[in-house]
């Protein structure tokens, strides 16, 4: 039985997490505090960005690196897919839902590092716009689009039978999370769904990285016309 040959999914999912959760660490530790909500007034925006820019750089840093095991978490599980014999819309799906979250998350990178220039503290209302923009990339930007890639997985995996059942179950729902969070860009009470996805999200990722079978091709394309043709 041959095997794909790739970077180890599941070392790539944690490396993400792990960074990306450390990006979380300079303003809820260091900063003392985390970034005001994207509600808060323009001033409230225009004093925290001065007077925590090495929190807010080292945020910028550490999500942009995130972004870099992601992105090749994202190509190297299509071509695992691909590899298996699935040949159906959903893997594209979810490619075009992994680049996109993986670009989403390096330009609220670039808004994070534009907010910690000292030049953007003199104007509250373009303090105002980079956070809206950094919200809007990092929040329900990345929430929607990553929500495509679990799915875009999650039912070729069902029909293959390539993860356990409860996975693929989980990657739906939080798909359909992912979704709904696009309502967050308008309706303040719909923020939570960006966390309900966010961090559940890295449980399933790393799972699903050692999970997902780096072999069987030749089981799962007749599994896959036998799917196809019911």
């Amino acid at each position: 039985m041959s095997r794909h040959r790739s970077p180890h999914l599941g070392a790539l999912a944690l490396v993400f997490t792990v960074l990306k959760l450390a990006s979380l660490y300079p303003v809820s530790a260091l900063a003392g505090t985390p970034f005001p909500a994207p509600t808060s007034a323009p001033g409230a925006l225009a004093a925290y960005f001065p007077a925590h820019t090495g929190a807010v750089l080292a945020c910028a840093l550490l999500q942009f690196a995130s972004a870099i095991p992601l992105g090749i978490f994202v190509a190297t599980a299509v071509s695992r897919m691909r590899f298996l014999g699935v040949r159906v819309a959903g893997i594209e799906i979810a490619l075009f839902g992994g680049w996109l979250a993986t670009f989403d998350s390096i330009a609220s990178a670039a808004a994070i590092s534009a907010l910690a220039n000292p030049a953007a503290a003199h104007d509250p209302a373009l303090v105002q716009a980079l956070y809206a923009m950094q919200f809007t990339f990092g929040g329900p930007g990345y929430a929607v689009p990553l929500g495509l890639f679990l799915a875009g997985l999650s039912v070729p995996a069902l029909l293959l039978r390539l993860l356990p059942r409860w996975q693929v179950w989980l990657g739906l729902g939080l798909a359909a999370v992912g979704e709904l969070s696009w309502l967050a860009m308008a309706v303040p009470g719909a923020l939570f769904l960006i966390p309900l996805l966010r961090f559940p999200a890295f449980v399933w990722l790393i799972a699903a990285g050692f999970a997902l079978p780096a072999g069987a091709a030749r089981r799962a394309a007749p599994v896959l016309a036998s799917a196809q043709t019911t």
